[in-house]
């Protein structure tokens, strides 16, 4: 890092219920048997699990609820247990959750709980219908399942856009033989917030689907376009003087993101996103469910050293990151360690999580998640002395520092991928566009009334390679669940990995959870158009 310009950013190969589990495909002639979400496969990959004995009981109740989002703004949401994040699960590593949902929503709504980045058996992952029928209103059902890896998690559900309504909470898996040294940690959940102030997530998704009809593209023009596409997830930080004069200030997107749609943003761009920052207007950027006028306050001490857990929990924003008068020093992504790197400022994506150390200083500092593109923020502020509280449109310098994403990332020894040749290679082509937003993997648009219908199959076993294909002007967030897979031979382990457009990123991961494993992108409203498939186990 010592070598890299201050001002350097990453452009390049960021990141990359019911009544029980469904059947197993039988397979017709020339498609193979999938294993069963509940098979005897599951079963014994379950059984292989270290467990501690030890059993968290808990109830999630998914209802109308109405959130204080502070400076007396409030918003009718849907909610767990009445509160937006919901109340963070903690368990160790090894110990059993033992979670009944109850569905109370209105209107006959369905839902689920998807289990964020944990390798759990596949009948407790929380998708209709391929891992369960969905949990109907009034209704309860049980995720029982052992929380394997240590890490910082998260938890939503996976039926329609609920996910960007307020049904999310964290989960923290402890390390029962943490190696960290730290006095303090704080969960920080980032969100990206419109229901009950603007509109719902149905009706944002309701005008997206008709998509842009005739009018211009706000990202053809991106300097995306002119990528070679090859795997650039090893090539480190680039100085933005050799990108034309692109700057990486936070003010280099157009006030307010351009016009658009009720809903539809139009004009929002990110030299580190490739170009289109995203799809959706939101009144308000959350920090732990405060607006910035009214921010949430994690009080400490100076020289406390104090480990931070960061989620993005948003629908549709990356967020930058940055603590005023401070670095961060990376130690996890997605739960897994990384070499430790000192930066000023974090890229996150929806559905990564990162963990990061910091040394306070005296005073108060504004914690700020600059919604990237958009030019607004959310923020919370680290207060370990005297002084007033930051204002609510603050930027610190670190904002324009030393910015960091995945790519530049390297895997701690202990969780590096085995040197190992791929058993076999999956491209997974992202296609689409805005102007009929028409999402998709592969030029398919995924069929949730019939999920195992064009399976991505893999064996037990193998060692299997994913190249995402970005062939799209935008760019994803592209999870894969029950699993997590490492950036080319050396990056860090991950579950949920930035595809810049017009890029590749290789991907590797070892096939040990048989099942039936959701694969998409995690901007809610593209994944909900189309963009996703299932990789599926042989049975």
């Amino acid at each position: 890092m010592n070598s890299m310009n201050r001002r350097s950013v990453l452009l390049a190969g960021l990141g990359v219920a019911g009544a029980g589990a469904l059947a197993a495909c039988s397979g017709s002639a020339g498609t193979p048997a999938l294993a069963s979400p509940s098979g005897s496969a599951v079963a014994a990959a379950d059984e292989r699990r270290t467990r501690s004995g030890k059993i968290h009981e808990l109830t999630l109740t998914a209802a109308r609820a109405v959130a204080d989002l502070g400076a007396g703004i409030t918003a009718r949401t849907w909610a767990f247990d009445g509160q937006t994040p919901g109340r963070e699960v903690r368990v160790t590593a090894g110990d059993t959750l033992a979670c009944t949902l109850s569905n109370q929503l209105p209107n006959q709504a369905t839902t689920s709980v998807h289990w964020h980045g944990i390798a759990l058996r596949n009948d407790m992952d929380g998708v209709p219908p391929a891992t369960q029928a969905a949990v109907r209103a009034g209704h309860n059902f049980t995720y029982r399942f052992t929380a394997g890896a240590p890490g910082t998690y998260f938890f939503h559900p996976h039926v329609g856009v609920q996910l960007d309504r307020g049904l999310y909470a964290p989960l923290v898996v402890a390390d029962p033989r943490e190696p960290l040294s730290y006095d303090e940690e704080w969960v920080v959940v980032l969100d990206d917030w419109l229901d009950g102030v603007t509109g719902t997530p149905d009706d944002v998704f309701a005008e997206l689907r008709h998509g842009m009809g005739g009018m211009p593209m706000g990202n053809d023009s991106s300097s995306s376009s002119s990528s070679s596409g090859h795997d650039m997830a090893g090539m480190g930080g680039m100085d933005m003087s050799s990108m034309g004069g692109m700057s990486s200030s936070p003010s280099a997107s157009p006030p307010g993101g351009g016009m658009g749609g009720e809903f539809m943003l139009m004009g929002a761009q990110s030299p580190l996103l490739g170009g289109d920052a995203g799809d959706v207007k939101y009144p308000y950027h959350l920090v732990n469910g405060r607006v910035p006028a009214d921010p949430a306050v994690f009080r400490s001490r100076p020289g406390k050293r104090v480990r931070l857990r960061l989620i993005n929990a948003g629908g549709d924003t990356a967020y930058r990151v940055a603590l005023g008068g401070h670095q961060f020093t990376v130690t996890h992504t997605d739960g897994f360690p990384v070499r430790h790197q000192q930066i000023d400022a974090l890229l996150v994506g929806m559905g990564e999580r990162y963990d990061v150390l910091v040394t306070l200083a005296d005073g108060v500092f504004p914690l700020v998640a600059l919604a990237e593109g958009k030019n607004a923020s959310g923020m919370a502020v680290i207060r370990t002395g005297s002084g007033s509280t930051p204002a609510a449109t603050v930027r610190p310098k670190e904002l324009g520092g030393m910015i960091m994403a995945a790519s530049q990332l390297r895997a701690s020894d202990d969780v590096r991928l085995a040197s190992k040749k791929a058993d076999g290679a999956h491209r997974i082509e992202l296609t689409g566009s805005m102007m009929s937003y028409d999402w998709a993997v592969n030029g398919r648009r995924f069929d949730m009334s019939n999920p195992a219908a064009h399976p991505i199959t893999v064996e037990e076993g193998q060692r299997v390679r994913l190249d995402f294909v970005n062939t799209t002007t935008m760019w994803h967030p592209m999870h894969l669940h029950g699993h997590t897979y490492q950036l080319g031979t050396s990056g860090p382990r991950k579950d949920t990995t930035i595809v810049l457009p017009k890029q590749t990123v290789s991907v590797f991961f070892d096939a040990d959870n048989p099942g039936q494993w959701m694969l998409h992108c995690h901007n809610a409203y593209h994944g909900e158009a189309g963009m996703m498939a299932l990789v599926a186990y042989r049975g």
